[in-house]
């Protein structure tokens, strides 16, 4: 398989970002990284990035889950961060991305796991417990959906597919800086320094075409059996955030979601805050283990 690996000098210097590289072999001979923090017999915040993001979105939610005594892991997808990119588009699909979450959780042996997801980390992430169940205990769920393909997606979404399909070499600190007006110009660079130039997106140009928009589509029947899950199996616990500013996975499509899933309390509304909720940090951490706790 032919893939490109970001060289290390670019992560060299990225603000906010102490945390220590760990890396797994994965499918094909491919180098999935991710981050490792905290007491390894502690229970486990997994937490998973969307498009055209990786674990540096995380920076200022990790601290927040080690204080709260959580081992916290954060994997780059495929495509993204330290992790290998595949040039080949059609390398990615749901199934792919899927399959590499729960190679890891089970080459880590995760246990006792809080879900952490947004974006992609949801779309994906939210059809693994039901398939690991012993596994997880709680959900953190933030400006997400479940593509199901039997539904119309959200026009904010649909809106944004376009956009990303007109970019090819998506200028991702332009982006960042946009959707999150208080980065700085260094915060927003550390966002692409994955992406060397448009060969590395090969990934980030895959997800958006990905959603499931159909009942047939990769990744739709298992998003159908979550729903089920979430709805009827589910007996962890759960917390919400929704960033309120969000045009693609906002307020309208997180209240669908609030319903699906079982028993979840009413979320944490952040006024001020858009699709990138991670940004707001600790607050959204030390919420939801105050819900968690009660």
């Amino acid at each position: 398989m032919n893939a490109l690996r970001t060289p290390d000098e670019r992560f060299a210097t990225l603000p906010g970002f102490p945390f220590a590289p760990h890396y797994l072999d994965g499918p094909g001979g491919l180098r999935m990284h991710y981050l490792d923090e905290g007491a390894r017999d502690a229970p486990v915040a997994l937490c998973l990035h969307g498009q055209p993001t990786w674990s540096y979105l995380y920076r200022k939610m990790i601290p927040a889950f080690l204080a709260a005594g959580l081992r916290v892991v954060a994997p780059d997808f495929f495509g993204f961060g330290r992790s290998d990119k595949p040039e080949e588009e059609a390398v990615y699909t749901f199934d792919f991305h899927r399959v590499s979450v729960v190679g890891l959780i089970e080459a880590l042996d995760l246990r006792r796991v809080t879900l952490v997801c947004q974006d992609w980390g949801g779309l994906i992430g939210l059809t693994i417990p039901m398939d690991m169940a012993l596994r997880f205990e709680r959900l953190l769920v933030m400006n997400t959906s479940l593509a199901t393909g039997d539904f119309p997606l959200p026009e904010g979404f649909l809106a944004w597919r376009a956009f990303s399909n007109s970019k090819p070499d998506m200028d991702i600190a332009a982006l960042m800086k946009r959707a999150v007006p208080s980065l700085s110009d260094v915060e927003a660079e550390a966002y692409a320094a994955p992406y060397p130039d448009a060969r590395y997106k090969s990934g980030v140009r895959r997800f958006p075409n990905l959603v499931p928009d159909r009942a047939d589509a990769g990744g739709a029947a298992l998003a159908r059996r979550a729903r089920d899950f979430w709805s009827n199996g589910w007996s962890g616990k759960s917390f919400m955030a929704i960033g309120m500013q969000d045009p693609v996975l906002g307020p309208p499509a997180m209240r669908m979601l609030h319903t699906i899933i079982r028993n979840c309390p009413p979320p944490l509304e952040l006024p001020d805050a858009g699709h990138f909720v991670q940004e707001a940090g600790a607050l959204i951490v030390e919420r939801a283990m105050v819900s968690f706790a009660a």
